[in-house]
């Protein structure tokens, strides 16, 4: 049987980004069964079309979830544009597109918000940014590159993928041209949270990651400039 998708996210004739959408009309339709179509017959019949696909999106005309290739349906998220009006219906909805399926956005993930993790099952998986850890990692980058304000925090809660967010605002921050390949410090206050942030990175599979496990080695490090990912705890 022929496959043809709703619409197709070209950038140089290479298919980026796959939209499913279902009818807006009958209550029993969400985007679920768009994304429950992409996974199970478009990704599974047509692999070809996501050798270069960045992310999936479904709609039925009121929500609007996105995901990665494979992933599971509970793993797709929203996208929260920072400055949109929360209005429903098609109104928020169209705030929704614009600000994640413009040009520089879509880019922007390719380049700086896209890892390849291994999980406990030992599976290679494709990861996305959520929407919060796309402007959170962007706002560091921003204010580092601008040299102030030189401080800033974020408040996050539990699941939100803290861990994550500090892979890609490292990643991005060392593909910056005028920052000359900086050191970028970790500093957590708990070993667990080190554990863990430092298992996030390694499963990211980050270069040039270095754990300082004492105050000797940090201030080895620091004195040396050695210029990588530095990820040590409060002593």
């Amino acid at each position: 049987a022929e496959r043809r998708a709703d619409l197709i996210l070209l950038v140089n004739g290479l298919p980026l980004v796959l939209i499913e959408a279902k009818t807006p009309v009958r209550q029993a339709v969400s985007w679920v069964d768009g994304a429950l179509q992409v996974h199970n017959d478009y990704e599974r019949f047509t692999p070809e079309l996501f050798a270069c696909n960045v992310f999936s999106v479904a709609t039925e005309g009121k929500d609007l979830r996105y995901g990665a290739i494979r992933v599971p349906i509970d793993k797709w998220g929203p996208w929260r544009p920072d400055d949109a009006q929360p209005t429903g219906g098609l109104a928020e909805l169209k705030q929704t597109l614009e600000s994640l399926l413009r040009p520089t956005v879509i880019l922007d993930i390719l380049a700086h918000f896209t890892l390849f993790a291994t999980d406990k099952k030992k599976r290679r998986l494709k990861i996305v940014c959520r929407y919060q850890q796309y402007d959170a990692a962007n706002k560091i980058v921003q204010r580092v590159l601008a040299g102030f304000p030189r401080k800033g925090l974020i408040w996050h809660f539990q699941g939100s993928g803290k861990s994550l967010l500090m892979v890609f605002a490292a990643q991005k921050l060392r593909l910056q041209a005028a920052l000359r390949n900086p050191a970028v410090l970790i500093v957590v206050d708990r070993v667990d949270l080190d554990a863990q942030i430092s298992a996030t990175f390694h499963a990211s599979d980050i270069p040039n990651l270095v754990q300082a496990d004492s105050r000797e080695e940090l201030e080895r490090l620091l004195h040396q400039d050695i210029r990588k990912v530095i990820i040590t705890t409060i002593f």
